[in-house]
């Protein structure tokens, strides 16, 4: 059972900044806060369409835009800080939930329990402990996503970083974003391209449960 103490450390934003506030060229499309995700509806604890990181991730994350600005890129940012009731929420879902109106788009050839056995979901997520990101590349030639060969939150190999069975311009667009992240002390996850935590987060043993929120904060 959690201490008093650690009880209030979950629930603490000090560490936490707006994203927008501290990379003011980044996009947010923030799909937990939407019903366009795996599940279909608003995910708990998402209050406003925001993206909240650790104070630390946030600088990082300001380095990874300026210099992506030059190569004429903008970051697209689909979701940071994740609430661990949110986590629980996906959990339950996966094992109680018979709802499965959103395979066809997100997972169309597994079957829900194999999303946390291959990895996709994972019922303890880093993004809770705020310094983890999922995000694209904004072209500002086209003023479009950039093409990676599959979609956030696609569950499948197609979406694996290692997966060879794109073309070279979709290869080339998840390398000009992984190394960008990697050069800012970001390291990204196998399972998914659009993922990275910073090495060096402030958090690494907490998992933070306030809600995604300016409010939040303010507290």
């Amino acid at each position: 059972m959690a201490t008093d103490f650690e009880k209030r450390a979950v629930r603490d934003p000090s560490g936490f900044v707006v994203l927008a506030e501290h990379v003011p060229d980044i996009i947010q499309e923030i799909r937990y806060y939407s019903s366009y995700n795996f599940i279909g509806e608003r995910i708990d604890g998402y209050e406003e369409p925001i993206a909240l990181l650790t104070a630390e991730a946030a600088r990082a994350l300001k380095e990874v835009s300026r210099e992506l600005f030059v190569q004429g890129y903008r970051l697209k940012v689909f979701d940071a800080y994740r609430p661990a009731m949110a986590v629980r929420q996906f959990v339950l879902w996966g094992i109680e939930d018979t709802d499965i109106r959103m395979k066809p788009y997100f997972y169309p050839d597994l079957q829900k329990q194999e999303l946390f056995v291959k990895g996709y979901i994972a019922k303890q997520s880093s993004h809770s402990r705020g310094s983890t990101v999922d995000l694209t590349l904004l072209d500002m030639r086209t003023g479009k996503e950039a093409d990676m060969g599959s979609p956030f939150d696609f569950f499948g190999e197609i979406s694996h970083p290692s997966y060879t069975g794109i073309t070279p311009e979709q290869r080339e667009n998840r390398e000009t974003l992984r190394k960008a992240m990697l050069r800012h002390g970001f390291l990204p996850y196998d399972c998914e391209w659009w993922h990275f935590t910073l090495e060096n987060e402030p958090y690494p043993d907490i998992y933070y449960e306030f809600p995604v929120s300016y409010s939040a904060l303010a507290k």
